[in-house]
């Protein structure tokens, strides 16, 4: 299962993805995690140390590996170079599963607490001025394409903040898409505008209030959003703790808050895989990047890429 974690810039996202991550990984499950926020702290939030994280490699460096690897042997793709975010797997690429070894994973995954977790590269400052942060994105997005996951694997992503994540079709890469509300105006209008672009693609999109203090900020959220409200996490010592470098174990986290990341598990574990449309989605995207940049940058019609016979599921990626 494949879920993302979105919300308004300041709203508790990464913290949130946090603690439903270690809420896994503390129950057994087999968990990989991807930071793709432009802030990059989700390793921090997990338990490493500031120094430990600037250390790790990231996923956007090694692009030209994840490029090389996944290809394969696909007749379609003439050459890494060729690639771009959006590309779809065909016929002979490769496929990865999130628990397996392979060159990708060796070279930009790191074991923590028991995840398996990624970083998609901070935003350096020979960056300035001269490209977006959607370029380092589009290693987690490529990776995406070519991750098949079964119903007991959970793969999580820290998402850029606001409706950033529209500028590609990263967005519906995931199975359940969980957006964090502050019991605040500003905060519900970015639930609203994801609501608003993501409708027209089949979006699950669930929110989770955080930072809620009382039953004012309840009774502000369920009036806002109403049965798209799963549930909140409140005020937390636990969470002030582990943000001063105190973590402690997630089973020590108030009972409420472990209720909501128990409701969010079981929201994520009752949602089914719609592989074809998952298929289709990539493809549309990888489409209309193509037209719109793909194309002139790599100086060929990047429709060709385009496998028609193909569906990305677990079968296929079992006889590979």
């Amino acid at each position: 299962m494949k879920i993302a974690f979105v919300g308004k810039g300041g709203s508790g996202k990464t913290t949130l993805s946090s603690l439903f991550v270690a809420h896994l990984a503390g129950a057994g499950h087999p968990v990989l995690a991807i930071d793709a926020d432009i802030n990059q702290h989700l390793a921090v939030a997990l338990g490493a140390s500031p120094q430990q994280a600037l250390t790790w490699p990231t996923l956007g460096e090694h692009l030209p590996l994840i490029k090389d690897y996944l290809r394969g042997d696909n007749p379609r793709i003439a050459s890494a170079d060729a690639m771009i975010k959006t590309t779809p797997p065909g016929r002979g690429s490769r496929l990865v599963r999130p628990f397996e070894d392979n060159p990708v994973f060796d070279a930009c995954f790191r074991q923590l607490n028991g995840v398996r977790l990624g970083m998609t590269g901070q935003f350096t400052e020979d960056d300035l001025g001269v490209s977006c942060y959607h370029s380092k994105v589009g290693a987690a997005e490529l990776l995406l394409n070519h991750l098949v996951d079964g119903p007991d694997e959970y793969v999580v992503m820290d998402m850029t903040a606001g409706a950033d994540a529209f500028a590609s079709g990263l967005f519906t890469r995931f199975d359940v898409t969980f957006l964090v509300c502050e019991p605040t105006l500003r905060s519900v209008g970015v639930y609203r505008q994801y609501a608003d672009h993501a409708r027209d693609f089949g979006v699950h999109l669930v929110a989770v209030g955080n930072k809620v203090t009382d039953s004012d900020d309840v009774e502000f959220l369920t009036a806002q959003l109403g049965p798209a409200l799963l549930g909140w996490i409140t005020t937390s010592g636990h969470v002030r703790a582990a943000e001063r470098g105190a973590a402690r174990p997630i089973g020590e986290l108030e009972p409420q808050n472990l209720s909501t990341l128990a409701a969010m598990k079981s929201q994520v574990d009752e949602t089914p895989r719609d592989w074809v449309r998952y298929q289709r989605q990539g493809v549309e995207f990888h489409l209309r990047n193509a037209q719109a940049w793909g194309n002139g940058r790599a100086g060929m019609d990047l429709a060709e890429q385009v496998d028609p016979e193909f569906v990305l599921d677990p079968a296929v990626s079992a006889g590979r």
